[in-house]
This record gives structure tokens, C-alpha cells and sequence, in this order.
């Protein structure tokens, strides 16, 4: 695939300054985002000099700790897995707006840590210039902790950063954008290991019945599905919908119901009004 004119700008702007930083760990996801920028780390600096670093807790889907590990082999990247601890702050747990300021907190200061410790210069995340016009605390955490957005950096669109996946052969191109398994919970409703599973759970049944872009929104005994409007007669044919009622009423919820709006990122941002730019509550 041929770059055109003004990705192949922002490409090398971003080379650059990834040049210049000599030595960097990656906050990786396994997201398109972060994969672009784990891959042009090691494109420009050589493995010798990126590490991928990955935060494991209860918000973190198995399926997708899968995806870091696989991803990290198939790119030859050096791939350290670090235990967070955003459940014990009752800050995090409390599921307030800025929810996500004391999630990417803990993991960058875990991630600072260890750069300092084995001679890393900057730590880098994959913030993209889409990212910057939503809601999203954990963007003045990365700012006070000098975590470095390369793409955020080269005005990269999250259309961009997928063109440039695409062009750097990447296996996860056309990846669907994910978050935390924390962000299917209202906010003001607490966040507990159980409410995290559940959700897990939930969803791990519509990805192995090959649904790509969906969410299971938790409330309480409630689940909230949202799956893309083309998919949504599917989830009525049987003996799929008899099948995911009883698996959804197996792990705890009660109530089952479909959201006719289909999938939307960031969906949960909806019920805040007038918060964007706000300094989160300490």
C-alpha cells in the first residue's frame, strides 16, 4: 500500500522524534495505536532499545493479554508484563468520571519506574489526535508523568494511524477499538472484580460467535448489549438468542436487553455534559 503525501509527513515526523529519544518503553495494548508505535520503535531504534510494557489487572480481558502476548512475538518486541494495582484505590473503584486519571497513574509511574531502572530515556503511548477531542483523564496523567504520544505528536487521525498499519503490514489493522473492561460500567456504579468478570464473560460469548464491534454495558443485574446496527437480527436468530440469554443469566444478570443505537466507542461518555478539560478530583 502506497502512503500518500501527508501520512508519509507525519510518518517521518514521528521517526524522528522517536529517533531522538534513543532508548523508550511502550505502553502496549495490542491496539492498532499502540502496535504502530511499538512497531516504529523498533523499526527505528532496534529491539535492543524498545521494551513493550503491558499492565495486567482485573480490566484487562484475557482474550486481549492473548493479543499482547501474540502480537509482541509476531513483532520480535521484548514484552514485560507488570502487575497493577488500580483496584486498591478506592478513588479508581468508585467509578467517578476521572476513573481513568488513577488507572494510567499507577501504570505510568509503574512504567517510569522501570525505566529509570533499566536506562530507558521516555515512555511513550498510543494517543492519537482523535483521542485529544474526547473525554479522557488519563491524557493529563500522561502529561504529568511526561509520557510522550508520537502519534498524538505527528497529527496522526486514528484513520492515519489505521492507513499506516496497513502499510506496515500489521496483523491487527482492522482491529476494533477497545478500552478497559472498566468503561462497560456506568460511572457512580462502583467497580469490584465480580462486575469486571461478568463483563468478561459476557463479551468473550460474542466474540467467539464472531462479533467484532460490540460492548456488553453493565448495570447491575442488567446487561446492556451493543453490537453493530447490520449485526443487530442476529442476536434475535436461534438458537443464538436463547443461547446468550442463558449464558448472560448464568454469570449473574437478571435482565437482558439489546441498546437499538448499536455500538458506539465511548458510549458510557454520554450522561457527562460540559466535563471535557476539567482537572480530576484528588
Amino acid at each position: 500500500m502506497h502512503m500518500d503525501d501527508g501520512l508519509q509527513t507525519k510518518y517521518r515526523q514521528m521517526v524522528e522524534a522517536i529517533r531522538q529519544m534513543q532508548r523508550v518503553i511502550v505502553a502496549f495494548s495490542a491496539g492498532v495505536d499502540s502496535t504502530v508505535v511499538l512497531k516504529v520503535a523498533l523499526d527505528t531504534l532496534g529491539p535492543a532499545n524498545v521494551l513493550a510494557l503491558t499492565g495486567v489487572s482485573p480490566s484487562l480481558a484475557s482474550r486481549e493479554l492473548q493479543s499482547v502476548k501474540d502480537l509482541a512475538e509476531a513483532l520480535s518486541a521484548p514484552l514485560q508484563l507488570i502487575d497493577t494495582d488500580e483496584m486498591s484505590d478506592p478513588r479508581y473503584a468508585a467509578n467517578n468520571p476521572d476513573r481513568c486519571y488513577f488507572c494510567k497513574s499507577d501504570l505510568f509511574n509503574r512504567c517510569n519506574r522501570i525505566a529509570a531502572e533499566k536506562g530507558f530515556k521516555v515512555v511513550l503511548n498510543g494517543v492519537n489526535a482523535d483521542d485529544a477531542g474526547d473525554w479522557r483523564p488519563g491524557l493529563q496523567a500522561a502529561r504529568e508523568l511526561a509520557v510522550r504520544a508520537p502519534l498524538l505528536e505527528a497529527g496522526m487521525s486514528k484513520a492515519d494511524v489505521r492507513a499506516l498499519a496497513k502499510h506496515l503490514n500489521l496483523p491487527n489493522w482492522e482491529k476494533p477499538a477497545l478500552a478497559c473492561l472498566a468503561s462497560r460500567i456506568p460511572y457512580g456504579t462502583p467497580v469490584t472484580i465480580t462486575s469486571l468478570s461478568q463483563v468478561e464473560q459476557a463479551e468473550a460469548f460474542l466474540d467467539e460467535r464472531g462479533f467484532r464491534n460490540f460492548r456488553v454495558r453493565h448495570h447491575q443485574k442488567l446487561a446492556r448489549i451493543e453490537v453493530s446496527p447490520a449485526d443487530l437480527h442476529r442476536l434475535l436468530e436461534e438458537p443464538l438468542r436463547s443461547d446468550l440469554i442463558a449464558h448472560l443469566k448464568k454469570i449473574g444478570y437478571v435482565y437482558v436487553t439489546v441498546d437499538l443505537q448499536g455500538f458506539r466507542s465511548g458510549s458510557g461518555n454520554e450522561v457527562l455534559q460540559n466535563v471535557v478539560g476539567t482537572a480530576p478530583s484528588r
